[in-house]
């Protein structure tokens, strides 16, 4: 009862952290924005997109922290867990001297990339930040592994109030350090900072709250070789991941420069926001879908997990969706400021087919739980590198927008035609029932957002207070809609419990 309890509040903690979370991004990035200015923007988000690539090689390893400490849990085995921690943090340290010999590397030749697109004062300040974050990263892999063991332990409360506390605290530094002129440069400084704290507080409470053990005297080989066995196909992912979030702003800072990964950037901020939505779900279920495929739980129960979850996701993404598209051109121009037009169009092009692969996102928590991850790896790393093939003549001829577009028609082809097969066929999930839900679900969207073009085209849009009463009136169309033709009992439930609750609390403190 205590586990379900902590998944719950964790969920639902996870879309209020997301919507403070949201909040503050959205007040914060257009001061940062105009501080920065376009091009020193372009310049910070490039060098996190060149260091994100050295994030791989955590080779899939976090995902195993959970999956084979929630199975030693299962299995009640106190030595084995600890003894699992300790060949964990060695084998993190082992890949932290790789990110360093790596990121030494990258920063030594990073002319090498960009030397016909980023000035040589660019280029000095973005070898400066490189090498700040490759230590933030380093720091980060051995210590990183307690965030994940808390997971583990199912303790999903604590870490998403402080990621809360985190996303608060971040513009309360960053904004002063901007106003003294510290640019991105301070930026790297601070987050490196607030890093440090962060690992700290975990620690603390894996071993003071949780009461772990880390153990170093015995090294099992035989878990080692199952671990990296179950982490490479993981480690493919990632490596897929990095290809569709950040290679494109690689290929943008070397054929067209800072102010192209600007652009870029901003679209990419939207569909982070629209993954963040979705993944708030999924990413609590990792512990949960272990222990069911431990125990052997039937296909029909994974089935309806998948389907109950996605109809749930579905839901909120498609009203997200909706609202983007009515209003989001008008709202990044405002506030973004000029300049960032395509921006729209580029978050668009890449939201509309991410939609399906986020609403299904529970099916890769299944297949790693069932270790059955291996196919949807090989695919995707041969549709990433279709992706890459297509964004480099798209982004000469298009810039950001020709980017944005390769990603997702490679998505499609991956994502979506060949990984639903996959699940039918060899996961067994019920994919046609999947989509008779969805469509189901589809016709409040498509009736709410049909009324609102209409009045789009008689309406026109003119600063922040028409676009937030198009949001307004869109939002009385779209629940009420929703409520009526789409959502089932427990749904209703889920939505409506929350407010049940407060509102009993409420009603003991007033008596």
């Amino acid at each position: 009862m205590k586990s379900n309890n902590q998944l719950k509040i964790g969920a639902i903690l996870s879309y209020f952290s997301l919507g403070i979370g949201n909040v503050i991004s959205i007040l914060y990035t257009p001061i940062m924005l105009r501080l920065l200015g376009q091009s020193e923007y372009g310049l910070y988000n490039l060098s996190n997109s060149i260091i994100g690539y050295l994030g791989v090689l955590d080779f899939g390893i976090g995902n195993a922290v959970i999956r084979y400490t929630a199975k030693y849990k299962a299995l009640e085995d106190k030595d084995g867990e600890s003894n699992l921690y300790g060949m964990f943090i060695v084998i993190y340290s082992i890949l932290a001297v790789l990110v360093i010999l790596a990121g030494s590397f990258l920063v030594m030749n990073t002319h090498l990339f960009f030397s016909s697109s980023l000035t040589n004062d660019e280029m000095t300040r973005i070898r400066f930040m490189m090498a700040l974050m490759i230590f933030n990263l380093a720091i980060s892999f051995p210590f990183g592994i307690f965030g994940a063991i808390i997971t583990a332990h199912e303790q999903f409360v604590f870490p998403k109030l402080v990621g809360l506390v985190r996303q608060v605290l971040n513009p309360f530094v960053m904004i002063p350090l901007l106003l003294l002129g510290y640019k991105s440069l301070g930026m790297t400084v601070a987050s490196t900072c607030l890093n440090l704290i962060f690992i700290w507080v975990n620690l603390y409470y894996c071993f003071k709250v949780l009461k772990i053990k880390v153990k170093f005297n015995k090294m099992d080989f035989s878990v080692l070789k199952e671990i990296m066995g179950y982490s490479f196909f993981i480690f493919l992912n990632m490596i897929v991941d990095k290809i569709y979030w950040s290679t494109d702003q690689f290929i943008l800072g070397s054929v067209r420069g800072t102010v192209a990964v600007a652009v870029y950037s901003i679209g990419s901020t939207f569909n982070q926001y629209y993954m963040n939505f979705s993944t708030a779900i999924s990413g609590v279920f990792l512990p949960k879908v272990t222990k069911m495929v431990t125990k052997n739980v039937s296909r029909e129960e994974l089935s309806n997990l998948f389907i109950r979850t996605g109809r749930i996701q579905f839901i909120i993404l498609s009203f997200i969706l909706s609202g983007f598209v009515l209003v989001g051109k008008e709202f990044i121009a405002i506030w973004a400021g000029d300049g960032y037009e395509q921006s729209y169009f580029i978050a668009l092009l890449v939201m509309i087919p991410l939609t399906i692969p986020l609403i299904q996102n529970l099916g890769i928590t299944i297949l790693q739980a069932k270790n059955m991850h291996h196919f949807r790896s090989t695919v995707y790393i041969i549709i990433a590198i279709l992706n890459v093939i297509t964004s480099i003549p798209l982004a000469k001829m298009y810039g950001g927008v020709g980017c944005a577009l390769a990603t997702g028609i490679s998505m499609v082809i991956g994502n979506i035609i060949i990984i639903n097969i996959y699940y039918y066929k060899k996961i067994h999930i019920n994919i046609p029932k999947f989509w008779l839900e969805i469509s189901k679900l589809s016709i409040p969207v498509v009736i709410s957002l049909g009324i609102m073009l209409a009045i789009n085209k008689i309406v026109s849009l003119n600063g922040i207070i028409d676009v937030l009463f198009t949001g307004m009136t869109f939002t009385v169309i779209f629940v009420p809609l929703m409520w009526l033709l789409g959502m089932n009992n427990s749904e209703k439930e889920l939505f409506i419990g929350p407010i049940k609750m407060i509102g009993r609390k409420l009603r003991r403190v007033t008596v």
